[in-house]
């Protein structure tokens, strides 16, 4: 086959055994990369087999201002929709983890790079007013470059929606935990990523507001080694603990039973 038809780690740039990488759960078996996973691929392996019950996935964006830039927003939105089998940038539903119940969000990146707009902020309020209503724990896997500019004031009138709706959920005494994944920067670190009781993150995953080529050119500055990856903001204090994509159900599960203050089984 052709070098430029075969697909490559982006850690390391070795040629990828396809069969082999997507079973080690799209972790490169050379240097550990963890690449990104398909939306629907991360609820197979993260919750309890046909748990998973999706909750307002009939919600759709719209065109509120009639933008366009290559193309006009309602086609980008149309198309996209095509390409994935998704509505939006986000998943939302009830599952079970190990037993469990919980009210759990999957940011979805193939859809506009995971941006959020109006349908996402409203999505992750639903879900926070959901799991108060059920008394079940929250999890939402953030994985998104930010607000959706498309959408422009409207898009960044739902920080404060989702945030205020999480801050409600745990007042009243609910658990949410933040896993983040490759990338999360812009408005999602600025409003639910980091609002979690727990924030864990999988390993190598970029993090931040801006991103470090940004920061470099507005600071005059050479940026330390590592900066806005997961394991320097573990260094720094900003994430709880970093957690292998192989050990991330069974870190959840953990969790959970401690919370519910019941001893899990043995996996």
């Amino acid at each position: 086959m052709p070098e430029d038809n075969v697909q490559k780690c982006k850690g390391c740039n070795r040629p990828l055994d396809m069969p082999a990488f997507e079973a080690n759960m799209r972790i490169c078996p050379k240097c550990g990369s963890h690449e990104q996973v398909p939306v629907r691929e991360r609820i197979k392996m993260t919750v309890d087999e046909g748990s998973f019950k999706e909750l307002w996935g009939h919600l759709v964006s719209k065109d509120l201002i009639g933008f366009a830039d290559s193309k006009p927003y309602a086609d980008r939105i149309t198309e996209t929709i095509d390409k994935t089998g998704e509505n939006d940038a986000i998943v939302t539903g009830d599952a079970l983890i190990h037993g469990t119940k919980v009210a759990i969000g999957f940011m979805n990146f193939g859809f506009i790079g995971g941006s959020m707009g109006v349908v996402v902020g409203e999505k992750i309020m639903r879900l926070a007013e959901h799991a108060l209503k059920e008394k079940v724990p929250m999890i939402i896997f953030a994985q998104s470059g930010g607000a959706r500019m498309q959408e422009s004031v409207f898009s960044l009138m739902q920080l404060a929606r989702m945030s205020g709706a999480i801050y409600r959920f745990q007042e009243h005494g609910g658990l949410y935990i933040s896993v983040i994944c490759n990338p999360c920067t812009g408005g999602a670190s600025a409003s639910f990523a980091f609002q979690g009781d727990l924030i864990i993150s999988e390993p190598g995953a970029l993090i931040g507001f801006a991103g470090p080529r940004v920061i470099e050119q507005t600071i005059k500055q050479k940026l330390p080694p590592g900066f806005q990856t997961a394991e320097f903001l573990q260094e720094k204090g900003f994430l709880d603990k970093v957690v292998d994509r192989k050990n991330m159900r069974w870190m959840l599960g953990k969790v959970l039973s401690l919370y519910r203050g019941i001893p899990m089984e043995v996996i």
